[in-house]
C-alpha cells in the first residue's frame, strides 16, 4: 500500500484520489479525498468529502464521510454527515451532523 502525506506546511485546494493507498493529512485540504484509508491527524484540517474503507479523524474535519470503519479520536472536531458500517468515538471527540451506522454486512 502506498502512503501519501500532506505535511503541516502544505495546503491543497482540489480533490485527492489514491486508488490503492492511504492519505494522511497533517496540513490542510480543501477538497474531496478518496483512498483506501484516510487519516486526518492532530493539527490537520479537511474541508470536503471523505470516501474510504477506513477513516480516522484526530484533527478537524467538515464535510461528508462515507466509509466502512470510522474512528474519531479524543481531540477530533467533526462537523459532517456520516455514513459508515461501524464507528468508534473516544471520549472528548466532538461530532455534529447526521449519522447513519448500518452495521457490518455478512459475508
Amino acid at each position: 500500500m502506498v502512503n501519501s502525506v500532506i505535511e503541516k506546511d502544505v495546503t491543497i485546494e482540489g480533490n485527492i484520489t489514491s486508488s490503492k493507498g492511504s492519505v494522511e493529512v497533517r496540513g490542510r485540504v480543501v477538497g474531496d479525498v478518496s483512498a483506501q484509508a484516510v487519516t486526518v491527524l492532530e493539527g490537520g484540517t479537511v474541508d470536503g468529502a471523505l470516501s474510504a474503507k477506513s477513516v480516522t479523524v484526530e484533527g478537524v474535519y467538515s464535510g461528508k464521510i462515507q466509509c466502512e470503519d470510522l474512528r474519531l479520536a479524543a481531540g477530533s472536531k467533526v462537523q459532517a454527515d456520516v455514513s459508515a458500517q461501524s464507528m468508534s468515538t473516544e471520549s472528548g471527540a466532538q461530532l455534529q451532523g447526521n449519522i447513519k451506522v448500518s452495521g457490518k454486512t455478512a459475508p
